[in-house]
């Protein structure tokens, strides 16, 4: 049966007293070595989802500021402007780093990234961008509340806007078929 490292510190402890003084390759200080190994794999995935999790994450806060601070319903026209800001907010910054690397040198990895996350949210906004629904008084309101976490993100409706106007529901988490 799994379980974390200060489980298994705390049983070994209990038995043995000083878990200091444990034999090299005692079955104690396997169950630890293999707990410790099991922790770290946990953290990485964790840490890893996170990771995948920040860009949907970062999206729907800006969209909460914008419910925020419209306290009704945003029109459509509205809301493809918003889409259109959001995906053009690295411009500047880009445009900065273009402007400081020297004639004839490569690009360099964060105006990569830059790039690359731009021409990314330019093909999902042509098929459709994810995003909260902000027409809806409803959604608002949930949206306000919203604590920035990516567990309370399932109570929300979402909807998938493509850059021709038409909107469609979607479904949390995003996916290739929501």
């Amino acid at each position: 049966m799994p379980k974390s490292l200060a489980k298994v510190h705390k049983k070994i402890s209990k038995k043995r007293g000083n878990i200091n003084s444990l034999h090299e390759n005692s079955r104690d200080s396997q169950m630890l070595r293999r707990a410790g190994a099991r922790d770290d794999k946990l953290a990485k995935l964790s840490a890893a989802r996170a990771k995948v999790n920040q860009p949907y994450i970062q999206r729907v806060t800006f969209f909460q500021q914008v419910a925020r601070e419209a306290a009704e319903p945003v029109s459509s026209q509205v809301v493809q402007h918003l889409v259109q800001g959001y995906i053009d907010r690295d411009h500047e910054e880009l445009a900065e780093v273009k402007r400081e690397r020297r004639p004839g040198r490569p690009s360099s990895t964060r105006e990569d990234l830059l790039k690359q996350r731009i021409d990314t949210e330019n093909r999902e906004y042509d098929t459709g961008f994810w995003i909260p629904d902000v027409e809806d008084s409803d959604n608002i309101s949930q949206l306000e509340k919203w604590t920035g976490e990516w567990t309370s993100l399932n109570t929300l409706k979402y909807v998938r806007l493509s850059r021709d106007g038409k909107k469609r529901s979607s479904s949390f988490p995003p996916g290739a078929q929501s």
